[in-house]
């Protein structure tokens, strides 16, 4: 009896084991890795979205409050998660989209502040992963990250040579201020590219919102037809609506949506798409051409219309929405069900529009519950909405409340692919958080951006806030606790402290009561440890020396773990399993037979003896990758030659300091891998096993 307990014991054990594996198969296993759509808007505010902040200004029906709608925008979010916590990597469009790109914070990107147009570093993209993964990848709308060294069609970073299979859109920054690319009503005509190719000349009355939407449309019809389910795709659409001139449609969204409705590509020349006629900047949504308001707060006084310039900008947000319904259908016509979006955009609301008229976002409220707007680092600048749907994996209704940024939606979509996310990346996968499976790891906030101008002097916010010096700014997020900085003249400056759950409009700076100086010397070290200067975005902060750690209970030698397989980059491991581990000295590769392609990693500490500038240096096979704390210091990775020497120096203060080194090993290679240093008193050499801990 007792035996065949055992065995009926083991047989759940197993069924219930292999119930497990078949799921994170099917979330993962590269049959079934899902199609990506990741649509990203241009100044679209937190509170513009109807189920994170409009639809409560309806419900209150306070007739001084307007209100606008997103019904489709609202039914994607109900099919799967909002994230009401999550945060752009920058207050401006060029950072942030970077951030996104390379998936890795603002102290680590090469495009910062407000540098337009800069070359996207020639390194590792969402695209190009998920292109070696198996994907086919296309971009549509504003890209901005080129680089100016070629007027075309050579940029360097042109999309086609950061990951992308194909590209429609416009490459400058700049020409994403205007909406009809061959009238040019503001500013003149722009350029509209197909992949290398300029086609503006044959987009009479295209307005880019449908322009974008109708060709991405086209795109997955034909790459349907072309590899049926068995070629998943990535697609980056990323509209430049509704930022700037706020200029208006043709006319009302064709009838009927997805495969035989809503806007359509024709590609006839003069008449590419079917809204491609009647006058251009002319529709007003019906929902807003005749409303009114109760401006002076009198309601026994008549109503006066909305002013043009708020009907435009509603008629702008509602055409996107109209977008985002359209091509739900499409996927639905399609049958390809499995498809994982994510919808978001790339900062706070701005108070552009290029009209004769003035724009304010608190008309609408556009930064919802919190203070600040495009280029402000408070809330209301960096809380950006964010809804994630993927059928059958992703539960409808899910909201997920941990705080999380847009570089953790790199190593999310490789997590859904199937695949580890290269180690360089500063985010977490989400995909514990969204699909309800798994522990879900802590994402990094942070952000730092320099602008010179103040955060606007509306009513709604704070009056701390209003009229605040920008200059230099860092913030940084603690669980519920966030450190703002604004004007940073060195780092002593202390950071406000909020507690932006219970206090989303940051009205009570903590900073000094009892118990905050802790957590602000906390903000203070973890600032400085997570980031690299640049010196093309020089800070006041850059020359400080990184803080040690302390530890009352260390021990020598490194801890190491082995994985096997085979990887197209030096990977992230915390979602692979590992098949060896132990202490080891120093950074050795004889501690597992490398038969097989494999990764080795190294965690610890490491002892500086002195305060001071180090160099550190790596050559390895194939690759490596070192981080002291959370900053990169060395990236052998993508483009390293194997045997070749990566170097990078760090100022660090004497003491321990946390260190990961990845390392991978090309089968047949000699599993080289040398770690040397040089520093204060100290020559160069191989860094001695002695100052290594755990």
């Amino acid at each position: 009896m007792k035996a065949i307990i055992a065995i009926a014991v083991l047989l759940i054990s197993f069924c219930f084991s292999m119930n497990v594996e078949a799921q994170r198969v099917a979330r993962n296993g590269k049959a079934k890795q899902p199609n990506i759509i990741f649509i990203l808007t241009d100044d679209l505010g937190y509170g513009d979205i109807g189920i994170f902040y409009q639809n409560l200004r309806k419900k209150a029906n306070d007739r001084s409050e307007p209100w606008t709608s997103t019904p489709n925008i609202d039914r994607l979010a109900s099919q799967g998660a909002m994230l009401p916590q999550h945060y752009c990597a920058a207050p401006v469009c060029a950072p942030s989209r970077a951030s996104l790109l390379l998936g890795v914070n603002q102290g680590h990107a090469n495009v910062r502040d407000n540098q337009f147009d800069k070359a996207l570093e020639n390194n590792h993209t969402l695209a190009s992963v998920l292109r070696a993964s198996g994907y086919t990848t296309a971009a549509f709308g504003k890209w901005g990250l080129q680089g100016l060294d070629n007027e075309g069609p050579d940029w360097p970073a042109h999309p086609l040579n950061r990951g992308f299979d194909y590209f429609m859109g416009y490459m400058r920054h700049k020409d994403g201020h205007e909406h009809y690319p061959k009238e040019g009503l503001y500013g003149g005509r722009k350029e509209v590219w197909e992949n290398r190719t300029n086609i503006s000349d044959k987009l009479d009355k295209c307005y880019t919102t449908d322009l974008w939407t109708a060709s991405a449309k086209n795109w997955i019809i034909r790459h349907k037809k072309a590899h049926a389910v068995s070629k998943p795709f990535f697609m980056y659409l990323a509209y430049e609506t509704p930022h700037a001139v706020l200029q208006l449609p043709t006319q009302a969204y064709p009838t009927g949506t997805g495969i035989k409705g809503g806007v359509q590509w024709l590609g006839q020349a003069g008449h590419m798409i079917n809204t491609a006629s009647n006058k251009v900047d002319s529709y007003i949504h019906p929902d807003y051409a005749n409303a009114t308001y109760d401006n002076d707060k009198n309601s026994a006084t008549p109503e006066i219309a909305w002013p043009n310039v708020y009907k435009r900008y509603a008629t702008a947000v509602r055409r996107i929405d109209d977008a985002v319904g359209d091509l739900m259908q499409l996927l639905k016509d399609l049958k390809l069900n499995n498809t994982l979006i994510i919808f978001t955009s790339d900062n706070g609301p701005s108070i552009e529009s290029y009209l004769p008229e003035n724009f304010a976002a608190d008309f609408f409220n556009s930064f919802g519950p919190f203070d600040g707007i495009k280029r402000d680092l408070w809330e209301g600048g960096v809380r950006v909405p964010a809804i994630a749907t993927w059928p059958g994996h992703i539960p409808a209704g899910t909201v997920v409340q941990s705080a999380s940024a847009v570089y953790d939606w790199l190593p999310t979509l490789t997590d859904a692919a199937g695949v580890p996310a290269p180690a360089r990346t500063d985010g977490v996968s989400l995909l514990p958080s969204l699909t309800r499976h798994g522990k879900q790891r802590s994402s990094q906030v942070y952000v730092e951006y320099f602008q010179n101008q103040s955060t606007p002097q509306f009513p709604e916010f704070d009056s701390q806030h209003r009229n605040r010096k920008r200059n230099q700014m860092q913030l940084i997020r603690l669980g519920d606790t966030v450190g703002v900085r604004y004007d940073i003249k060195s780092h002593n400056d202390n950071f406000e402290i909020y507690n932006v759950r219970t206090d989303p409009q940051e009205s009570h700076n903590l900073a000094n009561n009892v118990g905050m100086a802790l957590i602000q010397n906390k903000m203070k070290e973890k600032v400085l440890q997570l980031r690299r200067p640049d010196v093309e975005a020089k800070r006041p902060y850059d020359d400080e020396l990184i803080p040690a750690i302390t530890s009352s209970s260390i021990q020598a030698g490194l801890k190491w773990k082995s994985f096997t397989g085979s990887f197209n980059w030096v990977p992230e491991v915390s979602t692979l399993t590992s098949v060896g581990n132990g202490i080891a000295k120093s950074p050795v590769t004889n501690l597992y037979q490398f038969n097989k392609n494999g990764v080795l990693y190294f965690e610890g500490y490491i002892k500086i003896p002195k305060d001071g500038m180090y160099t550190f240096f790596i050559k390895a096979d194939k690759g490596a990758f070192l981080r002291i704390h959370d900053a990169t210091v060395i990236d052998a990775d993508f483009g390293y030659v194997g045997g070749s020497e990566r170097s990078g120096k760090i100022k660090l203060k004497a003491g321990l300091h946390p260190i990961k080194l990845y390392y991978t090993n090309q089968k047949g290679n000699n599993s080289l891998l040398e770690f040397k240093w040089k520093g204060e008193s100290i020559l160069r050499e191989t860094i001695p096993s002695d100052v290594f801990y755990h």
